[in-house]
């Protein structure tokens, strides 16, 4: 499988569950607008995939023409806890690196599962995709939409009812399609 099949995988994620769903309603404007940036990353050890983390806030950070970054890890962190592991380090080099305040990162992965829930529950499927992801988001952007979007603190809990609604059985369908898409 090459970088290319996985990133079109993502986009198909994108834009069947996260923008088809309006999961997330920011990510249409970027998505037509191809102001986001797909990293295939083939890295499976914690301090190689940070070292290549910061590569890409370095990155978002000289183009500002691109909006938003997701890193899709292809071969790595599959182990959901290892995954998190890499999330919390991440979070670290942000602060660490001066870049607190100016990114902030929204998590995916395959078998996501938040800390209140059971693994089967369908409001696990508004932060499932296709591989492991790290969304690399500028604030200041999130900030200015936020702002001018109504009840965005309403956002999660509504995904939740909607994806609840859908039932696991549609996003695991769905996902199984988008991994088998030749």
């Amino acid at each position: 499988m090459t970088a290319i099949h996985e990133i079109e995988q993502t986009k198909q994620w994108l834009e069947q569950v996260i923008i088809g769903l309006n999961f997330c309603p920011f990510a249409k404007k970027e998505f037509v607008n191809q102001t986001i940036h797909y990293h295939a990353s083939d890295k499976g050890q914690l301090k190689s995939a940070l070292v290549e983390f910061l590569e890409q806030c370095h990155y978002l950070q000289e183009k500002p023409e691109i909006e938003t970054s997701l890193l899709i890890y292809n071969q790595g962190f599959r182990d959901f806890n290892r995954f998190l592991d890499l999330v919390d380090d991440a979070n670290a080099l942000i602060v660490e690196y001066g870049f607190e305040g100016i990114f902030q990162i929204a998590t995916f992965h395959p078998e996501y599962c938040f800390a209140d829930a059971d693994y089967d529950d369908a409001g696990n499927f508004t932060n499932r995709s296709p591989y492991p992801t790290l969304h690399l988001i500028r604030e200041q952007s999130m900030e200015r939409v936020l702002s001018v979007y109504k009840n965005p603190e309403a956002i999660p809990e509504n995904n939740i009812a909607l994806a609840e609604k859908k039932g696991a059985n549609y996003f695991q369908t769905l996902l199984k399609q988008i991994k088998n898409t030749p």
